[in-house]
């Protein structure tokens, strides 16, 4: 099965899911920029520190998976990865500091804003659970990435001990029930390696997975639907000027889309 699903609205943002046979999905809800006029214009955070809090170049990552999803809306104007309630960003306290707005937005955006993360979550549940008809379990990767040098771009970066490459993000599962799936994910990754050097993997150091997508899965397929978050360390771009290392870029997302066979098997093994 090869089917594109579009979301699509005035401001141009929306989502693309591409739909293929297997059940393993990779998702990337914070690869978007789109703002939509009404709320670019209450906006006072410049392009280059909202670009920066945002996961450009995740939807390449997984670009190798059966089934994709990739939202194309920025998570300044709704945070796909937030709870409901703490999915639009009215303080600098829930944006890393960052004022976000000139203005605060009026509630009939808000609104909008929290109806897209309904629908989402919504076109989300219905799409696993076809995939969970189909093929009894499921695997969703919940790529992202995150910054190392957030004291400026000549300062020392985050101390590798606290900072690995790929962090994998396991806290809202059930991490004994899908501990073959997980574990055969980490094996995979780890046997890889990137620029010719070891590829540093390791499990809730930076980040522990309590995003709300992964939460959303395990809430809603507690025995079916393994959602592992993973989030890459920035060191596939300048994460100041915005420059992508195509090369590392490539490396990874050959180095994910190993993956996909290593999940797809692990899940069959699960009795």
């Amino acid at each position: 099965m090869n089917k594109t699903i579009s979301n699509t609205d005035t401001g141009g943002s929306g989502w693309t899911i591409k739909l293929g046979d297997g059940p393993v999905v990779g998702t990337a809800i914070h690869s978007g920029t789109d703002v939509g006029s009404a709320c670019r214009g209450l906006m006072c955070l410049s392009d280059p520190d909202r670009l920066r809090e945002e996961d450009p170049f995740t939807e390449r990552f997984i670009a190798d998976f059966p089934t994709r999803i990739i939202v194309h809306r920025s998570r300044f104007q709704v945070d796909l990865n937030r709870a409901r309630d703490a999915a639009v960003y009215l303080s600098p306290d829930q944006s890393w500091g960052l004022k976000v707005w000139r203005e605060l937005p009026a509630e009939t955006i808000v609104k909008e804003s929290l109806s897209f993360h309904d629908a989402f979550y919504s076109e989300l549940k219905r799409v696993l659970a076809d995939i969970e008809k189909r093929y009894g379990r499921f695997v969703l990767v919940d790529v992202h990435s995150y910054n190392h040098r957030r004291d400026g771009p000549q300062a020392q970066p985050t101390s590798r001990d606290l900072a690995p490459d790929i962090n994998i993000g396991t806290s809202s599962m059930d991490r004994e029930r899908w501990a073959p799936v997980v574990d055969a994910f980490i094996e995979t990754l780890r046997g890889h390696q990137l620029n010719g050097e070891p590829i540093d993997v390791r499990e809730n150091v930076s980040f522990q997975g309590k995003g709300e997508q992964t939460r959303f899965v395990h809430t809603n397929f507690p025995q079916t639907g393994c959602a592992i978050a993973v989030e890459f360390k920035k060191i596939f771009m300048d994460e100041w000027s915005g420059e992508p290392d195509w090369t590392a870029i490539d490396q990874l997302r050959a180095i994910l889309a190993s993956t996909v066979p290593v999940l797809a098997k692990a899940l069959r093994a699960m009795r």
